[in-house]
């Protein structure tokens, strides 16, 4: 049996959270899930949202970052990161759980 290991975020992803909430006004939470579908077979669903009662809160800089219980097994010992690249800035998800990604790198086989 592997030991299963909470995901860890970056400061660079926490960082860039604090800045969307900071031109938003809002202080919302960046949720990571994952759910079936995308060419692989399953998919990041990534977007700002509040906790729910069943979600794992991960904090730094005064931000959150949400994984529900289903997503958890998924993302286990996995990095939440910040990216921005020439075509373009978003977060990612460096899965070592993931057995091949898409081309995309938002679909991801197990």
């Amino acid at each position: 049996m592997s030991l299963t290991l909470p995901p860890k975020v970056t400061e660079r992803a926490f960082a860039r959270l604090a800045e969307i909430n900071a031109d938003s006004g809002a202080m919302k939470a960046l949720r990571v899930a994952v759910e079936g579908g995308g060419c692989s077979g399953f998919q990041y669903d990534i977007r700002l949202d509040d906790p729910t009662p069943d979600d794992l809160v991960l904090e730094g800089g005064g931000q959150k970052v949400l994984i529900d219980s289903v997503s958890l097994p998924f993302l286990s010992n996995a990095v939440i990161d910040f990216s921005e690249e020439l075509i373009g800035a978003r977060f990612v998800v460096e899965n070592p759980n993931a057995t091949s990604s898409c081309g995309c790198g938002t679909s991801f086989s197990i």
